[in-house]
């Protein structure tokens, strides 16, 4: 099996690259990646077991011609670029509009006119916007940021493989954990970073609205199963579990009790969001925590230098 990942030395990429390369069933494996993050951790300092697999292409999903190029051979696409810059999700349109909505129609081009079989799209919860009940596949997506609008209108151009070869949509959830290619506009990781650098944090609002959190090991073990089980094609979320601000706070407080926290317009009610993690995934794939939030927030800790 050959396997192309776009924004494979990301954030989540570079985890799933390691994740695919120690698979026996996968030959070669294409890193489709423009490096516009500017991180080359997967590059660095760490040997995959093997790197004989593995072939770099730095490229534009709106190249079509490298793209098309890139197909050339392979079974199975996961799309993973995407423009991602939380908390800012409201900021710069254009950008979002180009990476996330045309450069996803253009992969989807490329596909339609290549020999793949199989297309895997992380989307994100986010396209449903806010809720004040607890969401499901079934509810209406409902965007209200330019990044949510630009992941639904990506997905619409992946809906068209539907009826030709195997696609799966993945929304998930705000995705945190270690990565040697670290996120830190992540809320959760970027609160570990500062509870173990400045023993300080800022929450934004009063604290009190919800969000839907998925492990990063968690996400990469579900990837890598997707394209070993029969999983009808289709939408699906995958997320882990719904915490607050507050109550990520008061996790973080009793591992280290001297923590100091300050509110940033704390009069201000952000908008909410809960996901039902009775999940249509778990029909299909064996999705479970890795460990309890404190332990994972424990571990995390871990990995720093000091």
């Amino acid at each position: 099996m050959n396997v192309l990942v776009t924004g494979g030395a990301g954030y989540i990429g570079t985890e799933l690259i390691e994740k695919l390369s120690n698979d026996p069933s996968i030959n070669n494996i294409v890193i489709y990646d423009n490096l516009s993050r500017g991180g080359f951790s997967l590059f660095l300092g760490h040997k995959l077991k093997h790197p004989e697999k593995i072939k770099f292409v730095e490229a534009e999903l709106l190249d079509s011609r490298k793209l098309k190029k890139a197909l050339e051979g392979i079974d199975v696409v996961y799309h993973l670029a995407a423009k991602v810059t939380t908390p800012f999700a409201n900021t710069d349109a254009h950008y979002y509009e180009q990476v996330n909505h045309w450069g996803t129609a253009e992969l989807v081009y490329a596909i339609e006119d290549s020999d793949v079989k199989q297309l895997i799209y992380t989307s994100s919860v986010s396209i449903y916007g806010a809720s004040s009940t607890e969401i499901d596949e079934n509810s209406q997506p409902n965007p209200r940021t330019f990044y949510g609008i630009s992941k639904l209108r990506g997905e619409e151009h992946v809906q068209r493989l539907q009826s030709k070869i195997k696609t799966h949509i993945i929304r998930c959830g705000n995705v945190y954990g270690f990565s040697r290619s670290m996120r830190f506009d992540s809320v959760i990781n970027r609160w570990i970073f500062e509870s173990n650098f400045k023993n300080q944090i800022s929450i934004h609002g009063d604290g009190k609205q919800k969000r839907a959190f998925l492990n990063i090991e968690v996400l990469t073990d579900a990837l890598n199963q997707l394209i070993h089980k029969e999983v009808p094609s289709g939408t699906y979320n995958l997320v882990e579990r719904n915490m607050s601000m507050m109550d990520i706070v008061d996790i973080l407080k009793a591992i280290n009790p001297p923590l100091e926290f300050i509110f940033i317009n704390q009069h201000l009610s952000l908008k909410t969001m809960a996901v039902n993690t009775d999940l249509k995934l778990k029909e299909y794939l064996d999705i479970k925590s890795i460990a309890t939030f404190d332990e994972e927030v424990k571990a995390f800790g871990s990995q720093f230098a000091f």
